[in-house]
């Protein structure tokens, strides 16, 4: 994505729809439909597979080191991780800077311990079709695709709770 775009009179007004986006239809990828597998190399060198996370509810949540609202993301992930991880949910963080240096200097400022996974090329940011920062999946404990959410509000963090909540019953 490039910055010098991002204060365009038509990104404004996309920006005032975002709220609406999550009532949107997913186009190419499914509601309800098993979530595209992947494989990304993780901040601690290991390549990790969506794959390896079946039986656990999965939040993906795409960001970047630019991103005003990831970074205010960022800490209520980390609370929702650290709060849920135990019942059997993660998150994984998958970064589209770049350039991994910028991410991990936005690491050390605001640190989380979930896995971080660095998407350079931006193949499974085409994948997902992530087209807002930051942009959030759930996925079930089967590995389906249940929701989707294009940016950040300070209400997400419920909805995220609330949904994280009802997939964990599952």
């Amino acid at each position: 994505m490039n910055r010098k775009y991002m204060h365009t009179p038509l990104n404004f007004m996309l920006l005032l729809l975002l709220p609406f986006c999550s009532l949107m239809p997913v186009y190419g990828l499914e509601m309800n439909k098993s979530a595209d597998n992947f494989t990304l190399k993780s901040r601690s060198g290991k390549n990790i597979k969506l794959s390896e996370y079946q039986g656990q509810v999965v939040l993906i949540n795409f960001w970047a080191s630019w991103c005003g609202p990831c970074r205010a993301e960022m800490p209520v992930l980390e609370e929702l991780y650290k709060r849920y991880q135990s019942k059997g949910f993660v998150v994984l963080g998958v970064n589209v800077d770049d350039n991994q240096t910028k991410a991990q200097d936005l690491l050390k400022k605001i640190p989380v311990s979930f896995p971080v996974l660095f998407d350079t090329d931006k193949n499974l940011t085409e994948k997902y079709q992530v087209d807002a920062m930051p942009s959030t999946f759930m996925v079930d404990r089967d590995g389906v695709l249940r929701a989707v959410h294009k940016g950040y509000l300070a209400d997400y963090a419920t909805k995220y709770e609330n949904e994280i909540k009802n997939l964990l019953k599952e």
